[in-house]
């Protein structure tokens, strides 16, 4: 469900409060572009692979009741069957509120600025990442329209793969990369993004000037992830 903000005339987003999803109030000259939250089902199916449980669990069901069906012992079969499924029926419930937890607590949100990415059921985490540290994204549509954003990070930037999943790019280990996931109208949100990326990058060329560095000094990469 995605939601595009809303100010009252006049009054700046930031006057008083935070926004929803947001640490702190917007600095002056930021403002939201898009904020969203992934789908419950998306989350369940693709990064819990709740199918292929249930397909797991179906198999040896049958596996389970191949014997009695030989026989023709219907009853027999339905007896030895049911255990499993119903330890599997309970599995995909599980797997299904943690996906609904999971988008629940989670909040995605674009400035003219940055990506910022609430995460977390038990242990709230938000993700800042100012366009600057942003070295690329992708976007992958599914069939309901849905999709997943990947935001590869330039050199330097990293944050831990547990961390982020399920919000991480699949088996991108050695360098993890932040991703919306299940994003719904994943077209349209990948448009907005390119737009503010492609401007904050134009911004930045126009505006680059040469630096004389007198001395090489070890500068610590910014904060990323904070536990809020």
């Amino acid at each position: 469900m995605s939601r595009a903000a809303r100010h009252r005339p006049g009054v700046p987003a930031n006057a008083f409060d935070a926004p929803p999803g947001l640490p702190a109030p917007l600095p002056p000259g930021e403002h939201i572009l898009w904020q969203g939250r992934p789908c419950g089902f998306g989350i369940a199916a693709r990064a819990l692979h709740i199918r292929l449980v249930g397909l797991w669990f179906v198999g040896l069901a049958l596996w389970a009741a191949i014997p009695p069906l030989a026989e023709g012992d219907l009853t027999q079969a339905a007896l030895v069957a049911g255990p499993t499924l119903a330890v599997g029926s309970g599995a995909l419930a599980l797997l299904s509120l943690l996906g609904w937890l999971s988008a629940r607590s989670t909040t995605y949100t674009i400035t003219n600025r940055r990506v910022v990415m609430r995460l977390g059921i038990a242990l709230p985490m938000t993700l800042n990442l100012p366009f600057t540290l942003i070295e690329s994204a992708g976007c992958k549509v599914f069939t309901d329209g849905s999709g997943d954003l990947p935001l590869r990070l330039r050199a330097g930037n990293r944050v831990a793969y547990l961390h982020l999943w399920p919000h991480a790019r699949p088996w991108a280990l050695s360098r993890p990369e932040p991703m919306m996931r299940s994003v719904p109208e994943a077209k349209q949100v990948a448009e907005i993004l390119a737009q503010a990326l492609s401007t904050v990058l134009d911004t930045t060329e126009e505006t680059a000037a040469p630096i004389v560095v007198a001395r090489k000094r070890q500068v610590r990469p910014p904060r990323l992830a904070n536990a809020s």
